[in-house]
C-alpha cells in the first residue's frame, strides 16, 4: 500500500529564486525510500544530507527513522549518520514509477498510441451490502482514468476493459459490471469528443501539473554539470521524481486527439526526460574520504531509466495492459499529498 505521509516530517515549502520555480515539498518518509539503493540499503550520511539541502531537520530525520523501523519497513544498524537502513521488504515502491503507464504517455507523446474513437464505458449497481468491493471498483476506474459520468456510469478513452474485468473478478462484483463501447457519445447536446473530454476530466488542473513538472525540470537541467556534488545530484534526482509523480499521478493520459494544443504535458516529459539523463549521465563520484569507491546508486535511478528510455518506448507493443498494467494493485507512485 501506498505508505502515509506524515505532515510534521515534510521538508518546508521553499520559496521560488531567480534560478527557477518553488522547490518541490517531499515528505522525509519519501526520501527514505527514494535513496534505498539496489542491495536495499540506505546511507544515513547520505539521507541527513539530501535531507539537510531538502530543508528538514535531523530531528525530523531521526522521527522518520524511528516510525519506519518500528513499523517493521527497516532494520537500523549502526547510529546516527553513520547507520544503514535496510529494507525488510522492496521499499522502492513508493516512489516507483508505474513503468507500463510512463511508456504508455511517451508512446502517445511520440504519435505511436492514436485513438481509434472508441469510448469504453462500465456501468455498476453493487449494493449496499458490498459496499467496500464498490468503492474500491470505483476507485480502480478513477485509477486507471475514467471518469463519472452519472451515477454508477464511468467512461475511459483508452482500452482498459480488461484490467477492470480483471479487478471486478477479484472482488467479486463481475455479474454487476456492465461493459459497453461507443463511437457517438453524446451527453446532453455535447457529442464533440474534445468537448466531452474537457467536461468529463479536470484538464486545467492536469495541466497545470504538467506545467510545474516542466518548469522544475529546466530549471534542473540548467544546474546539472560535470562538477555537481553528489549530494545535491541526488537532491535533484529525488525532486524530479516527485515532480514528475505530482503530474503523472492523477493523469488519465487522454490520446492527443481529446486535449488541447498545444498540451503541457508533452513538453513536461520530454524535458524530465532529458534531465533524467542528464543526471544518469553524470560520471560517478566517490564518497569520503576521496579513496572510497563511487557511492552505488539508488534504486531509483534504475527505475526511472527503465520506464523513460526511447528503446523501451519505442519497441513496447500497446495493449489493454499497457495502459498501466499496475494500477489495480497498491504499487503507484505516492507524490506528496496524494490525490
Amino acid at each position: 500500500m501506498k505508505p502515509p505521509t506524515e505532515p510534521s516530517t515534510k521538508s518546508g515549502p521553499e520559496p521560488s529564486t531567480k534560478s527557477g520555480p518553488k522547490r518541490p515539498e517531499i515528505p522525509t518518509r519519501l526520501l527514505v525510500h527514494a535513496l534505498v539503493r539496489e542491495d536495499g540499503t540506505v546511507d544515513a550520511g547520505e539521507l541527513y544530507a539530501v535531507a539537510g539541502l531538502l530543508g528538514m531537520t535531523d530531528q525530523q530525520v531521526r522521527l522518520c527513522v524511528k516510525r519506519l523501523v518500528a513499523e517493521g519497513r527497516f532494520t537500523q544498524e549502526g547510529r546516527g549518520r553513520k547507520a544503514v537502513l535496510r529494507a525488510v521488504a522492496d521499499a522502492t515502491g513508493a516512489v516507483a514509477p508505474d513503468a507500463d503507464h510512463v511508456r504508455y504517455a511517451y508512446r502517445q507523446d511520440h504519435g505511436l498510441a492514436p485513438w481509434d474513437g472508441t469510448w469504453h464505458l462500465f456501468a455498476f449497481a453493487v449494493p449496499e451490502a458490498r459496499r467496500a468491493a464498490r468503492d474500491s471498483l470505483r476507485e480502480t476506474l478513477l485509477h486507471l482514468g475514467a471518469a463519472p459520468v452519472q451515477g454508477g456510469l464511468y467512461v475511459s478513452a483508452n482500452p482498459v476493459a480488461e484490467l477492470v474485468e480483471a479487478q471486478a473478478r477479484h472482488l467479486g462484483v463481475l455479474d454487476a459490471v456492465t461493459f459497453l463501447t461507443s463511437t457517438d457519445l453524446r451527453i446532453g447536446d455535447t457529442d464533440e469528443p474534445r468537448r466531452l473530454a474537457a467536461a468529463m476530466w479536470p484538464l486545467d488542473e492536469i495541466a497545470e501539473r504538467h506545467e510545474r513538472l516542466a518548469a522544475f525540470a529546466a530549471a534542473c537541467a540548467d544546474r546539472i554539470t560535470e562538477r555537481l556534488p553528489e549530494v545535491e545530484r541526488l537532491t535533484l534526482a529525488v525532486e524530479l521524481a516527485a515532480e514528475f509523480a505530482r503530474a503523472m499521478d492523477p493523469d488519465p493520459l487522454l490520446p492527443p486527439e481529446l486535449l488541447p494544443r498545444p498540451w503541457p504535458g508533452v513538453r513536461a516529459r520530454r524535458l524530465a526526460q532529458e534531465c533524467w539523463a542528464a543526471l544518469r549521465a553524470l560520471p560517478a563520484q566517490g564518497g569520503a574520504p576521496s579513496s572510497r569507491a563511487p557511492s552505488p546508486q539508488p534504486r531509483l535511478f534504475r527505475l526511472y531509466e527503465d520506464a523513460i528510455t526511447g528503446e523501451a518506448i519505442t519497441d513496447s507493443t500497446v495493449t489493454d495492459s499497457t495502459v498501466t498494467d499496475s494500477a489495480i494493485t497498491d504499487s503507484a507512485i505516492t507524490s506528496p499529498g496524494g490525490h
